[in-house]
């Protein structure tokens, strides 16, 4: 069933986000940005079928209220991000 897990996971993405990677991500992303509190941020792990993407990639969103969503990307797994991931993904 690991196995299975494990495939899925990979074909898909993780159907439960690790909560303590999330809130890591989150953390890094707010601090970087100097969010304000009312700063709200959603942070999901996808998978991409194109052949150009990385297969795996995180993806963060940061809605402030009053400004359009932005959109900010990690070619890896939730997981494997790190703050010089974020700083990178922030910078572009």
């Amino acid at each position: 069933m690991a196995r299975f897990g494990a495939f899925l996971k990979e074909a898909f993405g993780s159907s439960t986000p690790n909560r303590e990677a999330t809130e890591r991500v989150k953390e890094w992303v707010r601090a970087a940005l100097q969010a304000a509190p009312d700063t709200a941020f959603a942070i999901n792990e996808i998978a991409c079928t194109d052949p150009s993407c990385p297969g795996i990639e995180t993806v963060i969103l940061v809605m402030e209220p009053g400004v359009k969503t932005r959109v900010f990307k990690a070619a890896k797994p939730l997981e494997d991000v790190t703050e010089e991931d974020i700083r990178a993904a922030l910078s572009t």
